[in-house]
Protein backbone atom coordinates (compact mmCIF):
# COMPACT_ATOMS: atom_id res chain seq x y z
CA UNK A 1 0.00 0.00 0.00
CA UNK A 2 1.22 3.36 -0.98
CA UNK A 3 0.66 6.50 1.23
CA UNK A 4 -2.43 7.87 -0.73
CA UNK A 5 -3.89 11.48 0.48
CA UNK A 6 -6.93 10.01 2.10
CA UNK A 7 -4.40 7.52 4.26
CA UNK A 8 -2.48 10.57 5.34
CA UNK A 9 -5.86 12.51 6.39
CA UNK A 10 -6.48 9.18 8.38
CA UNK A 11 -3.00 9.23 9.67
CA UNK A 12 -3.07 12.87 10.53
CA UNK A 13 -6.49 12.99 12.17
CA UNK A 14 -5.34 10.33 14.41
CA UNK A 15 -2.24 12.47 15.88
CA UNK A 16 -4.72 14.63 19.06
CA UNK A 17 -5.61 11.18 19.88
CA UNK A 18 -2.14 9.90 20.16
CA UNK A 19 -0.39 12.81 21.67
CA UNK A 20 -3.24 12.32 24.46
CA UNK A 21 -2.46 8.73 24.86
CA UNK A 22 1.10 8.94 24.90
CA UNK A 23 1.13 11.60 27.84
CA UNK A 24 -1.31 9.50 29.44
CA UNK A 25 1.22 6.30 28.88
CA UNK A 26 4.58 8.61 30.57
CA UNK A 27 2.95 11.75 31.63
CA UNK A 28 5.46 14.35 30.32
CA UNK A 29 4.28 16.01 27.23
CA UNK A 30 8.05 16.59 25.89
CA UNK A 31 8.35 12.72 25.88
CA UNK A 32 4.64 12.00 24.49
CA UNK A 33 5.67 13.74 21.36
CA UNK A 34 8.80 11.84 20.88
CA UNK A 35 6.45 9.24 21.16
CA UNK A 36 3.73 10.25 18.56
CA UNK A 37 6.84 11.12 16.46
CA UNK A 38 8.30 7.97 16.84
CA UNK A 39 4.62 6.45 15.84
CA UNK A 40 4.18 8.30 12.87
CA UNK A 41 8.07 7.45 11.62
CA UNK A 42 7.25 4.06 12.14
CA UNK A 43 3.73 4.24 10.75
CA UNK A 44 5.01 5.42 7.26
CA UNK A 45 7.86 3.08 7.41
CA UNK A 46 5.78 0.50 7.61
CA UNK A 47 2.38 1.55 5.37
CA UNK A 48 2.78 -1.51 3.50
CA UNK A 49 2.30 -3.95 6.91
CA UNK A 50 -1.17 -1.96 6.99
CA UNK A 51 -4.19 -3.95 6.01
CA UNK A 52 -6.44 -1.01 3.81
CA UNK A 53 -9.86 -0.67 5.27
CA UNK A 54 -8.60 -1.85 8.91
CA UNK A 55 -9.01 0.50 11.71
CA UNK A 56 -6.18 3.01 10.74
CA UNK A 57 -6.41 4.64 15.06
CA UNK A 58 -5.93 1.06 16.13
CA UNK A 59 -2.85 0.30 13.92
CA UNK A 60 -1.46 3.48 15.26
CA UNK A 61 -2.28 3.08 19.11
CA UNK A 62 -0.48 -0.64 18.58
CA UNK A 63 2.45 0.95 17.17
CA UNK A 64 2.35 3.88 20.00
CA UNK A 65 2.15 1.32 22.87
CA UNK A 66 4.19 -1.52 21.34
CA UNK A 67 6.86 1.38 21.20
CA UNK A 68 6.24 2.78 24.50
CA UNK A 69 6.40 -0.60 26.18
CA UNK A 70 10.39 -1.56 24.42
CA UNK A 71 11.37 1.85 25.61
CA UNK A 72 10.31 1.82 29.30
CA UNK A 73 11.60 -1.57 29.73
CA UNK A 74 15.18 0.02 28.05
CA UNK A 75 14.96 2.81 29.96
CA UNK A 76 14.20 0.76 33.25
CA UNK A 77 18.21 -0.73 32.86
CA UNK A 78 19.53 2.63 32.20
CA UNK A 79 20.86 4.91 34.95
CA UNK A 80 20.88 8.52 34.78
CA UNK A 81 24.60 9.48 35.11
CA UNK A 82 24.74 13.11 33.85
CA UNK A 83 28.02 13.81 35.32
CA UNK A 84 29.55 10.63 35.11
CA UNK A 85 29.97 10.27 39.01
CA UNK A 86 28.34 6.64 39.37
CA UNK A 87 30.64 5.30 36.23
CA UNK A 88 33.76 6.39 38.04
CA UNK A 89 32.45 4.77 41.07
CA UNK A 90 32.20 1.24 39.20
CA UNK A 91 34.89 -1.13 39.88
CA UNK A 92 35.25 -4.80 38.43
CA UNK A 93 37.93 -7.25 38.46
CA UNK A 94 39.44 -8.92 35.94
CA UNK A 95 37.51 -11.87 34.39
CA UNK A 96 40.46 -14.49 34.35
CA UNK A 97 40.06 -14.92 37.87
CA UNK A 98 36.94 -15.56 38.04
CA UNK A 99 36.95 -18.39 34.90
CA UNK A 100 39.53 -19.73 36.88
CA UNK A 101 37.64 -20.35 39.53
CA UNK A 102 34.79 -21.16 38.08
CA UNK A 103 36.45 -24.15 36.43
CA UNK A 104 38.20 -25.23 39.46
CA UNK A 105 34.67 -24.93 41.14
CA UNK A 106 32.91 -27.42 38.68
CA UNK A 107 36.33 -30.00 39.18
CA UNK A 108 35.47 -29.83 42.96
CA UNK A 109 31.67 -29.58 42.32
CA UNK A 110 32.27 -33.14 40.00
CA UNK A 111 34.53 -34.55 42.75
CA UNK A 112 31.53 -34.59 45.56
CA UNK A 113 29.45 -37.82 45.51
CA UNK A 114 26.59 -37.58 43.40
CA UNK A 115 23.49 -37.80 46.28
CA UNK A 116 25.42 -34.95 48.11
CA UNK A 117 26.45 -32.99 44.21
CA UNK A 118 22.50 -33.56 43.88
CA UNK A 119 21.08 -31.88 47.50
CA UNK A 120 23.89 -29.24 46.63
CA UNK A 121 22.52 -28.95 43.43
CA UNK A 122 18.97 -28.68 44.24
CA UNK A 123 19.25 -26.59 47.34
CA UNK A 124 22.37 -24.29 46.57
CA UNK A 125 21.72 -23.82 42.91
CA UNK A 126 18.66 -24.43 41.75
CA UNK A 127 16.67 -22.69 44.79
CA UNK A 128 14.74 -25.11 46.20
CA UNK A 129 13.86 -25.49 49.63
CA UNK A 130 14.99 -28.46 51.73
CA UNK A 131 11.67 -30.20 51.91
CA UNK A 132 11.41 -29.90 47.82
CA UNK A 133 14.77 -31.42 47.70
CA UNK A 134 13.84 -34.39 50.17
CA UNK A 135 10.62 -35.02 47.64
CA UNK A 136 12.29 -34.70 44.54
CA UNK A 137 14.92 -37.11 45.83
CA UNK A 138 12.45 -39.50 47.63
CA UNK A 139 14.10 -38.98 51.15
CA UNK A 140 13.82 -37.22 54.18
CA UNK A 141 14.73 -33.67 55.15
CA UNK A 142 17.11 -34.00 57.46
CA UNK A 143 18.63 -36.75 54.85
CA UNK A 144 18.87 -33.69 52.41
CA UNK A 145 20.57 -31.65 54.82
CA UNK A 146 22.89 -33.51 55.88
CA UNK A 147 24.01 -34.32 52.08
CA UNK A 148 24.11 -30.61 51.36
CA UNK A 149 25.97 -30.03 54.99
CA UNK A 150 28.47 -32.63 53.97
CA UNK A 151 28.28 -31.28 50.17
CA UNK A 152 29.59 -27.37 51.31
CA UNK A 153 31.99 -28.59 53.92
CA UNK A 154 33.65 -30.41 51.20
CA UNK A 155 33.26 -28.13 48.82
CA UNK A 156 35.21 -26.05 51.44
CA UNK A 157 37.85 -28.31 51.52
CA UNK A 158 38.42 -28.95 47.76
CA UNK A 159 38.34 -25.12 47.10
CA UNK A 160 40.74 -24.20 50.67
CA UNK A 161 38.28 -21.89 51.60
CA UNK A 162 38.81 -21.33 55.38
CA UNK A 163 36.52 -17.81 55.25
CA UNK A 164 34.79 -15.46 53.52
CA UNK A 165 37.70 -13.31 52.66
CA UNK A 166 38.39 -16.61 50.20
CA UNK A 167 35.45 -15.09 48.45
CA UNK A 168 35.63 -12.41 45.62
CA UNK A 169 38.97 -11.04 44.36
CA UNK A 170 42.23 -11.91 46.05
CA UNK A 171 44.04 -9.38 48.76
CA UNK A 172 45.87 -7.82 45.86
CA UNK A 173 42.96 -7.15 43.61
CA UNK A 174 41.33 -5.95 46.93
CA UNK A 175 43.50 -3.23 47.21
CA UNK A 176 44.39 -2.63 43.87
CA UNK A 177 40.10 -1.94 43.47
CA UNK A 178 40.37 -0.17 47.06
CA UNK A 179 42.88 2.39 45.77
CA UNK A 180 41.42 2.84 42.69
CA UNK A 181 38.44 4.83 44.96
CA UNK A 182 41.31 7.45 46.37
CA UNK A 183 42.07 10.74 44.74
Amino acid sequence: MTLTPDTRDEILAAVPSLRAFAISLCGNVDRADDLVQETLLRALANIDSFQPGTNMSAWLFTILRNFFRSEYRKRRREVEDNDGSYAESLKSQPEQNGRVEFSEFKAALAKLPPDQREALILVGASGFSYEEAAAICECAVGTIKSRVNRARTRLAELLAIEGADDFGPDRTTRAILSAGGRR
